[in-house]
């Protein structure tokens, strides 16, 4: 039996004995503790007139026909619940899943990774012979794998749009030689940095033409903002990696300062990168502890002259726009010679190909 059936009788008895409408009787049965709509109080009574004969009232607000409940286009709760939590479990999975991502190395051996600075490709100022160098290295030398910690354009959005007219690059030809640079190498990681970011924007088209480029390129892993992985050799040594375009923290007296402090606070990381401020900057730390040995190493970039630096009298502390990391999975996380940092990519490569032809 429904509610309006058990209520029904008391609704009638309530009209006739107080003369009252359908808005009061619903409201002394709201108070009462009787959930019941307004439109099946006015049914009822109307079914009730209508059983006895009697004719609407004068003045009455119950209407002459009855609407049926029609269905919503929208989602109903347990539609809702449902979606969030299907959403909610993407989302948990795809975090999950990135906390430290698992790279399997098929070389049986030591390798490099060329770490690029910030290229601003399409900058004036920007070293074009060094960009095209170092892409040439990582496509000759067996073993060295390309590395990127963002902005690889200048990408100019918003209040920084007037700058486009002080480079000779258009946007189109900008995205050309971005391109360029990402399809060219190969890739064990690209990190998307702020003007790579931009894109994004809400006054940017939607989607992100870099990850499209990676995945018609040669491979590797890209992630906006910075990305954590761990190496796992033949020899089953692990050497985990953390990049970022950035790394919170600075000092005046420290370039490498937010990576270092990133270190000591908890990431005992093999190799700690970041770029963004095109200033180098390299500090080695041990861990007490475990006696891990962890390189905190900003890279610079190839934007060697930078006229917003010019402006703000900002001192060159670019010593390299990239930096190669050897790594020689035979040592322990304690020994000096699991990883070696160069400062030139040339140099980097060439210790590569010397320890590669020692196995």
């Amino acid at each position: 039996m429904s509610l309006s059936d058990l209520l029904g009788p008391d609704i009638i008895k309530l009209a006739e004995e107080k003369g009252i409408g359908s808005v009061s009787i619903h409201k002394i049965l709201k108070q009462s503790g009787r959930d019941i709509s307004r439109t099946t109080v006015t049914r009822i009574l109307r079914d009730h007139r209508n059983k006895l004969g009697k004719p609407r009232p004068k003045g009455s607000n119950i209407p002459d026909f009855d609407i049926g409940n029609l269905p919503s286009s929208g989602a109903t709760l347990d539609e809702i619940l449902l979606n969030r939590k299907k959403e909610s479990k993407r989302v948990a999975h795809a975090k999950e899943s990135r906390r430290l991502i698992p790279v399997e190395v098929k070389a049986d051996g030591p390798i490099g990774i060329l770490h690029m600075g910030d290229p601003h490709v399409d900058d004036p100022g920007a070293d074009i012979f060094a960009i095209e160098r170092d892409i040439d290295l990582c496509n000759s030398v067996d073993g060295l794998f390309a590395a990127n910690v963002g902005d690889l354009q200048n990408n100019w959005i918003g209040r920084l749009a007037p700058l486009w007219k002080k480079q000779g690059a258009t946007a189109e030809e900008a995205w050309l030689l971005v391109e360029w640079v990402v399809k060219s190498n190969k890739w064990l990681y690209l990190i998307g940095g702020n003007h790579d970011e931009w894109t994004n924007a809400p006054s940017k088209s939607k989607g992100d033409p870099i990850k499209w480029m990676m995945d018609q390129g040669k491979g590797g892993l890209y992630e906006p903002h910075g990305a954590r992985m761990v190496l796992n050799f033949p020899n089953e040594r692990k050497i985990r990696i953390n990049a970022r375009h950035d790394f919170r923290g600075h000092s005046m007296w420290n370039p490498a300062h937010g990576l270092a402090k990133a270190a000591q606070m908890g990431w005992r990381d093999h190799i700690l990168t970041c770029g963004h401020l095109h200033i180098s900057g390299y500090q080695m730390l041990k861990d007490p502890a475990s006696g891990l040995i962890s390189h905190a190493v900003r890279v610079a970039s190839y934007k060697k002259y930078d006229e917003y630096a010019h402006t703000l009298g900002l001192p060159d502390q670019n010593v390299s726009p990239s930096v190669v990391t050897i790594i020689d999975p035979q040592f322990s996380d304690d020994d000096p010679r699991l990883i070696t940092v160069f400062h030139s990519s040339e140099e980097g490569a060439e210790f590569l190909k010397w320890k590669t032809s020692k196995k």
